[in-house]
């Protein structure tokens, strides 16, 4: 048993625990239930306890709803799985991700309450967003659980990352979305700080249209 974890100060927003056991992660998931406004990352012993701030939960927002423009405009059902926390004891690893969402996998997880890494497959697609510098490997979780594709968008920069052979490697489009280059996201993540977010969604939907009517023309 645990009885003095260290603390590691970081950044605003986020703290590091040290040599805390799985049994102790669950019982804190457990005692904090889903409604609260912290987010828990784990990775064999190592916990950090993350406070969203605006500048975090901003961009987050913007790029999920860009996400639901695509799975509309596209006709592709999706799942969205939000920060559903994700974690496998066989691992000891766990993460409550900023979004994420079932695409390809859809059909496999329609009609589940519960997930179950240890025989469901984890979300097609996380979205990360990074304002303050973290200490845990959230990538090595996510890859260890086998999550395809990762958006990550860190203080403005926009990457997408699709594991391969075991690591994440960065790409130009979409592995969920291939007509979707991460340049257009960077765009309008740009253009929200002048346009109103129901102005961007508009323009982001019409570009989408744009990119279909010109794949079957």
């Amino acid at each position: 048993m645990i009885t003095t974890p260290k603390t590691k100060p970081l950044t605003p927003g986020r703290i590091l625990l040290q040599n805390i056991s799985w049994e102790t992660y669950e019982r804190l998931l457990n005692e904090m239930g889903d409604k609260r406004n912290i987010r828990l990352h784990y990775d064999r012993g190592l916990l950090e306890i993350m406070t969203p701030l605006f500048e975090h939960e901003n961009p987050k927002e913007l790029i999920t709803a860009l996400v639901g423009v695509l799975a509309d405009a596209l006709n592709i059902e999706i799942i969205r799985a939000g920060s559903t926390t994700l974690k496998n004891p066989d691992l000891a690893r766990g993460s409550e991700p900023d979004s994420s969402f079932y695409i390809q996998n859809e059909t496999a997880i329609k009609g589940k309450r519960k997930l179950d890494l240890k025989t469901d497959p984890p979300p097609d697609l996380v979205i990360e967003v990074d304002v303050t510098s973290s200490s845990i490997d959230r990538e090595g979780i996510y890859a260890a659980m086998g999550v395809p594709e990762i958006w990550r968008c860190d203080r403005g920069e926009v990457k997408f990352l699709q594991l391969r052979s075991g690591n994440y490697v960065e790409t130009e489009h979409s592995l969920a979305f291939p007509v979707l280059p991460v340049t257009e996201v960077a765009k309008f993540l740009e253009q929200s700080q002048t346009l109103g977010e129901t102005t961007l969604l508009k323009a982001f939907r019409a570009w989408v249209k744009e990119q279909i009517q010109s794949e079957n023309s």
